[in-house]
């Protein structure tokens, strides 16, 4: 494990160059870094809007918790030299803490925030190992338990807030099957505000995803931004309209919650590494979700 201490200034380890059998094995072992490279069940990478943040000024690179008696890695960006900073947790696509995932918490950094992304697959397997999303969901994601993932969350914020975070100040985002579980930890977790990217609505109950999003308005207890995609093929404007419908009757944080939908979004209209890519939609939702923080107090 690489950890913040052994790198300088985060990403740039990752682009020191790497020579002869040595450069072999550090390159190897950079693979399997949170926060390099890209999942291959992802498709191709495009390279012309694929944004890369740099990490001067931060502490950014891997970290590790104690939760549920295992060691969860995360990715961790963060200014160097400040205290008692907002937080916020990233919880990545089925993709993993992958490039993209890591720069988002490196923009979230260079804004103000301590950003902690936790690797929530782990215990069931490495999504860069898997080449095509089919086997990705049969082998690592269809197994993860909710229970599982919101008690990594709880440990994640655990450690921010020993670690310069503020617990008064701390919110939660998330992209695609993230951005289900963010709407799942605003009625589970002590955060102050979410905002969730894309993420499924609905679904049927089993023993390892008991509730979906819907099913809990009535316990929210952080007002939620949901941001989504009028063409998004997975998830139906049905189903964003029966969610907005539940708001309505649902908690005090249900009804000061918010969707908004982009007409001409595809799913995954954020993620600038994928050919899905919508700048404007991402560029007025990346707007959004900083002000929604602020609006709730956590910046």
């Amino acid at each position: 494990m690489v950890r913040e201490d052994n790198l300088q200034d985060g990403v740039a380890l990752l682009d020191a160059p790497l020579d002869g059998a040595a450069g072999a094995s550090r390159r190897t072992a950079l693979h399997w870094m949170l926060g390099a490279g890209y999942a291959a069940a992802a498709g191709p990478v495009a390279a012309q809007t694929a944004i890369a943040t740099p990490a001067d000024g931060l502490y950014a690179g891997e970290v590790a918790y104690t939760a549920g008696g295992s060691a969860v890695r995360a990715y961790r960006a963060a200014p160097r030299g400040r205290s008692k900073l907002p937080v916020v947790l990233v919880v990545s696509e089925i993709f993993g803490v992958h490039a993209h995932i890591a720069d988002i918490c490196r923009r979230l950094a260079h804004a103000g925030y301590l950003a902690l992304a936790p690797d929530l697959f782990q215990r069931q397997g490495d999504p860069r190992a898997h080449g095509d999303i089919a086997s990705l969901m049969r082998e690592v994601v269809g197994k993860v338990p909710d229970a599982q993932v919101l008690a990594d969350l709880d440990g994640a914020v655990q450690w921010a807030t020993a670690h310069g975070g503020d617990a008064a100040r701390v919110a939660i985002t998330g992209f695609c099957w993230g951005g289900r579980i963010t709407w799942l930890y605003a009625a589970h977790g002590p955060v102050q505000a979410a905002v969730a990217w894309y993420g499924r609505l609905v679904g049927q109950s089993s023993a390892l995803t008991p509730r979906h999003p819907v099913d809990v308005v009535d316990a929210l207890k952080a007002p939620v931004l949901g941001l989504y995609g009028g063409k998004d093929e997975g998830i139906p404007l049905a189903t964003v309209e029966r969610m907005q419908a539940a708001l309505a009757q649902g908690s005090a944080a249900a009804q000061a919650s918010r969707i908004v939908v982009y007409p001409d979004a595809p799913h995954a209209f954020h993620a600038d590494y994928r050919p899905s890519y919508r700048q404007a939609a991402a560029e007025d939702g990346w707007r959004r979700a900083l002000d929604w923080l602020r609006q709730h107090g956590v910046s």
